[in-house]
C-alpha cells in the first residue's frame, strides 16, 4: 500500500512539472512563430524567470526522490534545446 502511494505521488509530481514544461513550451513557440525578441524584452525576462522557476521545482522534487534527477534534467534540456532554436531562428532573421 505505501508502495502504490509513493508511485502515485512520482506520477503525480512527473505530471504537474510536465505541464508546467509545457507551458513553457508553449511560450517559445509562441515567441518562435512571431520572433518578436527585440521589440519584446519583457517575454524573454518571462521565459528566463519561468524556467528558473521550473528548475527550482525540479530540484525541489529530486531532492524529495519524487523523480529522478535525470528525469528533471530531461524536461529541462528540451526546453532549453527550444530556446536555443528560438535564439537561433532570431539571429538568422
Amino acid at each position: 500500500m505505501a508502495s502504490e502511494i509513493a508511485i502515485d505521488h512520482r506520477e503525480k509530481a512527473l505530471a504537474v512539472l510536465q505541464a508546467d514544461a509545457s507551458k513553457i513550451m508553449k511560450l517559445i513557440k509562441v515567441q518562435m512563430d512571431n520572433l518578436t525578441m527585440p521589440q519584446c524584452p519583457l517575454y524573454e525576462e518571462v521565459l528566463d524567470t519561468q524556467m528558473f522557476g521550473l528548475s527550482r521545482e525540479i530540484d525541489f522534487a529530486v531532492r524529495l526522490e519524487l523523480i529522478k534527477e535525470r528525469e528533471g534534467k530531461a524536461l529541462l534540456d528540451t526546453l532549453e534545446r527550444e530556446l536555443s532554436a528560438l535564439h537561433d531562428a532570431f539571429t538568422t532573421k
